[in-house]
Order: C-alpha cells, then sequence, then structure tokens
C-alpha cells in the first residue's frame, strides 16, 4: 500500500488535517474543504470518502469503506475502527415507492431522509456493515460483521445481525491500554 506524501495531502485543501495522516494513493476523497482528520489517522486503500466527515485521532478506515457525509456530516472520535468494506451513510432514498429514488433525480422529487451519523470513541464497526443516518454508536460499541444499524446503541455494548441487536455488554478494559499508550507517546515527546 502506498501513501500520499505529506505535501500531497497538503495540496488536497483539507479543512484540517493533523499530524502523521496516512491516505492511500488508491483512496477517493471528495469534498476535502469538509473533511477533517486529527492525527495519526488513516485511510487505506480503495475507500471513498466525501462530503463532510470529522474523523478523530488514532481512526483507522480500513480498505473498501465507504464514508458518504453529506451536508449534516460524520464524526468519527479517536480510537475507532472501520473494518473492511463497513459503509456509513447520512441519506437515504425512500425505498417504499412513495417517492422517485436516484441521484440524478431532482431533491423535489424524492422523498430523501438526511442525518447526522457520530461514531464515538473505542468504536469498532465489523466488516461489511452498514450504518444509516441518524445513529449515534455510543462509546465503546461493537459491531459484528454485517451489521444493519438502524438506530441509536447503548454504550460499551456489542451488536450483532440485521436489523442489529445488542448481543452483551463489551468490557472495558481497553481504557486501561489507552491510558498506558497516551503516556508512553507523551514520555517520548518529553
Amino acid at each position: 500500500m502506498s501513501y500520499l506524501t505529506e505535501v500531497e495531502i497538503s495540496k488536497m485543501g483539507f479543512k484540517k488535517v493533523g499530524q502523521n495522516v496516512k491516505i492511500s494513493s488508491k483512496a477517493s476523497i471528495y469534498n476535502c474543504e469538509l473533511i477533517e482528520i486529527g492525527d495519526n489517522s488513516r485511510i487505506d486503500d480503495f475507500c471513498v470518502v466525501s462530503g463532510k466527515i470529522k474523523i478523530g485521532k488514532y481512526v483507522h478506515i480500513t480498505p473498501f469503506c465507504l464514508l458518504a457525509g453529506g451536508k449534516l456530516g460524520v464524526i468519527i472520535d479517536n480510537f475507532s475502527t472501520l473494518a473492511y468494506g463497513a459503509y456509513v451513510f447520512t441519506k437515504s432514498d425512500d425505498y417504499l415507492g412513495e417517492y422517485m429514488t436516484n441521484s440524478l433525480i431532482p431533491d423535489r422529487y424524492k422523498g430523501v431522509t438526511e442525518q447526522r451519523v457520530h461514531i464515538k470513541e473505542h468504536v469498532i464497526i465489523g466488516a461489511r456493515s452498514l450504518v444509516l443516518p441518524g445513529v449515534v454508536l455510543e462509546q465503546g460499541v461493537s459491531l459484528g460483521a454485517n451489521t444493519l444499524v438502524l438506530k441509536q446503541t447503548e454504550p460499551w455494548s456489542v451488536y450483532i445481525g440485521s436489523p442489529a441487536k445488542k448481543l452483551k455488554k463489551r468490557s472495558r478494559a481497553l481504557l486501561k491500554h489507552e491510558e498506558l499508550f497516551l503516556k508512553e507517546i507523551e514520555e517520548k515527546q518529553i
């Protein structure tokens, strides 16, 4: 995997880019002026990122992911991960036939739903999972592979299925590791 250089990234016109950001040369990034990326975050091969997006620190967006932020946006807080082929949408057409669908049709003929998505700290979105408009993935949520999320989740919980169902509570032990990790980083900077 080859990454863009700092110079190439700076020329893309992002709203904000932190330090040590890695973006694959094979990723497709649109609307850079609406996108913020925090320190030490990474976007891998064959990802599509568009619209209003705010990515925190140490966020990993693995290959084949799609983030469609639209006008209202996707917020991804620190230490979160989107596994292979995860999709996050802030807009959705009406699939019941009451309106027309298709991005080539003017909005006045479509029944589009548009709502912001918030992915809080320490969330992991499993491979091929789908997050729809208006969803808040609370802190520490884990989504199993192929999970369809239609509504807000409970913090520190594991969800699976289509639609998503809570399976069990998720351990918070990783917070101890976060504390040690951040302490180690701080000591290296002194």
